[in-house]
Order: C-alpha cells, then structure tokens, then sequence
C-alpha cells in the first residue's frame, strides 16, 4: 500500500485524504507512522507515546513477537527490530541472539518488547524469569536492561513500572 493517498495538511501532523481509503489502508498507514517514530534517533521522553506506537505494531498479530528497542548511552533511539517469531502463547528467546543484535548495533541499552496474542498484557511468570535472564546476560556485555513491555490489545504493561526488573 503506497501513501500516495494522503497529502500533508496545512497544519503540522494532520493529512488529507487524495482518495477514498479502507480500513486496512488506514491500520497499515498507522504501522507505517508508528515505525516511523520508532526509527533511529526518536527520542523516548513519552512512555505512553511509546506504548501507544508499540500496541500499533504488535497488538494484532496472532503469535507472540519478541522485539527490542535499541539505545545509545543517552536513550535515544537505534532502532526497533522484531526477533523471535512464536506461536499463539509463547516464542522461544535465546539470549545468545538478543546480545548478538544488542552489539550489532553498538546498543547501550535495550527495552525488551514482546505481545501478548490473547490481549491481556498482563506479565506471565515465564515473562518474569525471562526479563531477569535477559538482563543479567546483557548485563554481562556492558548493556542495560531498562525495561520490559508487555502488549496487548487491552493496553501495554512495563514490568519496571512495576518494579520487577
């Protein structure tokens, strides 16, 4: 789907419509919007911003998908990169894999991503035990751990706020 259907309005932020667009037009175009602002050097300062571009992307998908945001030492954005694939509740997460991308990208910190398909962002124990092992493996490497996010569609979860990491 091209955005050739949009054209920037007069006002910062807002489009207009060059052609009638479906619903799927509209929810690819909102995916599109939301990696934009997840693109290398978006700054984070919003939590819920981040949420709300996170849910974009991942809260229809029917598996989970285990992602990271990658960060510089000052939290700016490196980029957003989908990892794991798994089935309808659970993927397989090899720490192995999440450190090699984390140096790839000469990343200084990380924030762990991954949904839930059922729609409830409420961390399982699995989620838990996984976040500590992550952490204490990129801890190794020099990289922090700053957070873990849970998304569904009923919203997004961050176990730092709840203060399991």
């Amino acid at each position: 789907m091209k955005l050739h259907k949009l054209k920037a309005g007069e006002t910062t932020g807002t489009y207009l419509m060059e052609s009638p667009v479906t619903e799927a037009d509209i929810l690819k175009m909102a995916q599109q919007l939301a990696r934009r602002r997840l693109a290398r050097g978006a700054p984070l300062a919003d939590p819920q911003k981040v949420f709300e571009h996170l849910q974009t992307l991942l809260q229809d998908y029917e598996h989970e998908v285990f992602a990271l945001l990658l960060l510089d030492t000052r939290h700016r954005l490196l980029g957003f990169r989908e990892l794991f694939r798994g089935t309808l509740d659970g993927a397989s997460v090899y720490p192995r894999e999440v450190i090699k991308l984390a140096l790839e990208h000469n990343a200084a910190a990380v924030i762990l991503v991954h949904n839930h398909p059922s729609g409830d962002p409420e961390p399982s124990q699995a989620d838990r035990q996984l976040t500590h092992t992550l952490k204490d493996a990129l801890n190794l490497v020099g990289v922090r751990t700053l957070d873990h996010i849970v998304v569904g569609n009923e919203g997004c979860v961050s176990l730092a706020e709840l203060g399991w990491l």
